[in-house]
This record gives C-alpha cells, structure tokens and sequence, in this order.
C-alpha cells in the first residue's frame, strides 16, 4: 500500500517538474528541547468531526508538551490559508504543521518556509514539493488502501453487480484523487459494477446532501450503491435517499471513509454498510517527529497511519471512542 502512495506522489512530483533550491538552509535557531519551540498550525478549515477532533489533537497535545503554538483556520479558503502560511511564518517558527486544502497550491508557499528556515510537516494531505527538501515528512492514511477496502467489501455485498454513485472530496486534494483510484482499482475487476455518476460534495455533509438530492432526480431508478469519500458525505445522502423515500441498506447500499461516530451510528442503523476508518489524531505523532528532529534522529520521508475497518461487527465495540 505504501508503495501506492509513493506511485502517486511521484507520478505528481513529476507532473509539476520541481527544481532544487536549498537557498538559506542553514543558521537555524538551536533548540534543545521541545519545550523550546515555536511551532505553527495551519489548518484549512475546522468544519465537521474529524477536522475538529484533528484540529483539537495538535491543540492538546501542544499544551501537554509545553509548546509555543500558533494557529490559523483558513475557513476553507485557499488564498486564506496562503495568507495564514506568510503570517505563520512571520513569527520565528521552528516547524510549521500544514494541513494543506489541495496539491498544486502550496508550493510558493513551501519555498517560503524553507527560506525562512522552518522545517514543514505534511498532515492528512500531500502538497507539490520534495521531501526533505521542501517538507520534513508527510504523516497520512493510506487512502489507496482504504477505498480499496470500501471497493472490496461493496462488492461482496453487491455480488459484483451496482449502479453506483461516487461522492467525492475536495477537487485538487491528494486525498479526493487517491480514494477515486483506490477504488476504481477494485472496481474495475467486476464488469458489472459502474460508477453512473461522480460528483464532488467537498467533504461536507450539507453538500453531500445537495449533491445526492439532484443525482436522485436524474438517476433514481437506476442507483443501487453510493460510495462516499468520508461519512459526512455518506450521512448527507442516507438524508436525501430517506426524503426520496429510498431506503438505505435496502434499496441502496452506502459505503464511506473516516470511522466517525455518526458513521457509526449508522451501521448499528443499518443505513451504512461499513465505513473504513481513517485516523485525525496527528497530535501525538506530529510532535513525536518533531522530538526525533530536535534530537537528530532520523525522521522517514512518509509515515503511515494505521486504520481500522467498521462494521456491523464491531461498531457497538468502538462506537464510545469514536470522534
């Protein structure tokens, strides 16, 4: 699954033909302990469960560690965010933590970092540039992985045969891209199951709503399966197929990412066949990193989250815990 990523990253790496510039890449501040740091979060935007409960695990996890935090919500806006990155960036910081809205529009941005000296560390999405060069590392969930697993697991519960709707994420974000090949890798295997529409709903759940209300005005008697790129867009549209008086996990079966607490709710509900989980606690490995950094142990170009899949199985198991 890793190699996937790297497959990936590499084929955008190329794409957009980045040169070298290792420009003012010394007289860094020396700090000696983590208690020491200046550290910057942009976030892109702190809507929905699992951007707030990431949000909140850099948060916390700053304040355990004693850290000197600086933060920005961009609200969903790239040309916010940009303007966040120059603020943060303003302040002396020794890392910047950057979740980043989409792939090709951070790459000044990088640069600006790098000259200014503050190591960048990649969360939850990829953005154009070289690791360890422009960004100290990436931390991500294997999103080929898991939209292999949704691919997988509709379609044993299909038999291989489903009109199916694809919610997608943000345009232009590594992770929307990734869920798409993901599962259409799998897919692909089974002749009988077709993707009849594809929409972007941006990750949220009103959107996701939207989108689902106009697909059932075009397509109503032909959709049998939908597959969201995270639950708030799956619990969206289980809310317009039951205005529609179509019956989720009867008359269309519903598969997502994320693994949030109304996720499932939804699968004890039996609205939401499974939904593959995909971590938001970054806190404690963001500032791990930064640790190992401080101390020169080696920091890996790409680290992995590990998920979990939920199910009818075991969703009464973790339902407590979820965010």
């Amino acid at each position: 699954m890793i190699n996937k990523i790297y497959f990936f990253l590499v084929i955008l790496f190329l794409i957009t033909g980045c040169t070298p510039n290792n420009k003012n890449s010394e007289n860094r501040r020396i700090v000696e302990k983590i208690s020491d740091v200046r550290v910057g979060f942009s976030q892109m935007e702190n809507n929905g469960p699992w951007r707030v409960t990431e949000t909140n695990s850099i948060i916390s996890e700053a304040e355990n560690l004693g850290v000197e935090l600086f933060y920005r919500d961009a609200k969903g806006s790239i040309e916010q965010q940009l303007k966040d990155i120059e603020y943060l960036l303003e302040q002396n910081l020794d890392y910047l933590i950057l979740a980043p809205k989409t792939y090709y529009d951070f790459r000044k941005a990088l640069i600006m970092a790098r000259n200014k000296n503050c190591k960048v560390i990649l969360i939850d999405r990829a953005t154009q540039g070289r690791p360890g060069v422009d960004y100290l590392t990436l931390i991500i969930s294997d999103n080929i992985w898991e939209a292999e697993q949704a691919g997988k697991i509709l379609a044993e519960a299909t038999n291989g045969t489903a009109n199916i709707i694809e919610l997608t994420g943000t345009p232009g974000s590594s992770s929307a891209a990734e869920r798409t090949l993901g599962f259409k890798q799998i897919i692909n295997q089974y002749p009988k199951m077709n993707i009849i529409a594809s929409i972007s709903a941006d990750f949220y759940r009103s959107a996701g709503k939207k989108a689902m209300e106009n697909i059932i005005r075009e397509h109503k008697e032909n959709i049998s399966a939908v597959f969201a790129h995270n639950d708030e867009m799956a619990i969206g549209a289980i809310i317009a197929l039951k205005a529609a008086g179509i019956e989720p996990g009867v008359d269309v079966t519903v598969i997502s990412i994320d693994g949030e607490k109304d996720a499932l709710k939804a699968i004890i509900a039996d609205d939401l066949l499974a939904s593959i989980g995909c971590t938001p606690y970054f806190g404690p490995k963001v500032f791990d990193i930064i640790n190992k950094h401080i101390n020169n142990e080696k920091i890996e170009e790409l680290y992995i989250n590990n998920d979990r899949i939920f199910t009818k199985e075991n969703a009464y198991k973790y339902i407590d815990e979820a965010f």
